[in-house]
C-alpha cells in the first residue's frame, strides 16, 4: 500500500490493466483499494498475534531461539582456562576448530 501512497503523494493515479478494480484515479477504486488495505493490516496484525503467541509457547516449552552454541560448557571452560595458562586464543580456536572471536567469547565476563 505504501506505493499507492507515494503515487497519491505526487498526485497522481494507479490503474491496473489486468485488474479494473485496482483504478485510483476512480472514487469507486479508491474505496475498494482502502477496504483492502485495510484486510491486509488485519491479517497483518493477525498473523503478528498469532505469531508472538507461537513463540511465548514455545519459550514455556523450554525451545531454545537463535544460533546453537558452537562450544559446549565444558569446552567453554577448558578454553578459558588454556587462555588462562597462556596459549594463544588463535592456537585455542584451532584446537576447538572455531574463530578466534568465539574463544573470546568465552574468556570474556558476562
Amino acid at each position: 500500500m505504501r506505493i499507492a501512497e507515494r503515487i497519491i503523494e505526487k498526485e497522481a493515479g494507479l490503474q491496473s490493466l489486468d485488474e479494473p478494480w485496482a483504478d485510483t484515479t476512480s472514487p469507486s477504486g479508491v474505496m475498494i483499494m482502502t477496504v483492502f488495505a485495510g484486510i491486509a493490516q488485519f491479517e497483518r496484525s493477525l498473523i503478528l498475534s498469532r505469531t508472538d503467541e507461537g513463540r511465548k509457547a514455545a519459550m514455556k516449552r523450554g525451545v531454545a531461539f537463535g544460533r546453537p552454541k558452537k562450544m559446549r560448557p565444558d569446552q567453554a571452560e577448558l578454553a578459558r582456562q588454556l587462555v588462562s595458562e597462556g596459549k594463544s586464543v588463535s592456537a585455542v580456536a584451532r584446537t576447538f576448530n572455531v574463530h578466534p572471536a568465539t574463544i573470546y567469547r568465552c574468556i570474556e565476563p558476562k
